[in-house]
């Protein structure tokens, strides 16, 4: 299996294609956005991926399933009609966590290191990145998402660092 050199290159080709995803998510909705997050993810695990990655993807699409489907299943979010898949959710909304996945050990991994500045991150960023892909999609949030969201990605974020931002022998081991 051919894998990208560390550095650079890996680290935009993972953000680069984590973009591509998210537009194609939001603005395609989810028929483009499973063929875009399933040819993402192919080659994420293929040129990428460290062993045993797929697991993470994996966990984030469950985890995606609980986070997004609990908020749908409570009204935070009113999607077009017809729209609805899992848990009221639409497919391109659910995708987009295993998608997020394959940002946590490549362009992600510094920030772990930093537990206070990852759930800062995940506080701000997670909430702008729903605040733009309802406003692109169409889709209506209640007034009492984005903090819901800004909680759930500073505690995911504070747990990633937990878990990931170890010294890295200990962190080799819990991955």
């Amino acid at each position: 299996m051919a894998t990208l050199p560390d550095g650079p290159v890996k680290m935009l080709a993972n953000l680069a294609a984590f973009q591509a995803g998210w537009f194609a998510c939001v603005l395609g909705g989810s028929r483009v956005g499973l063929l875009a997050v399933a040819l993402i993810l192919t080659l994420h695990l293929t040129w990428l991926a460290r062993p045993g990655e797929w697991r993470w993807l994996a966990g984030f699409a469950a985890l995606g399933l609980v986070v997004d489907g609990g908020l749908t299943l409570a009204g935070g979010f009113a999607f077009a009609e017809g729209t609805s898949l899992l848990g009221g959710m639409p497919a391109w909304l659910w995708l987009l966590w295993p998608l997020f996945a394959t940002l946590v050990h490549h362009s992600l991994a510094w920030l772990w290191q930093y537990p206070w500045l990852a759930a800062l991150g995940g506080a701000t960023s997670g909430p702008l990145s729903y605040y733009a892909g309802a406003r692109l999609a169409g889709v209506e949030l209640a007034p009492w998402l984005l903090p819901a969201e800004a909680l759930a990605w500073a505690l995911i974020c504070l747990a990633l660092s937990g878990c990931l931002g170890k010294t890295p022998a200990l962190a080799r081991r819990l991955r």
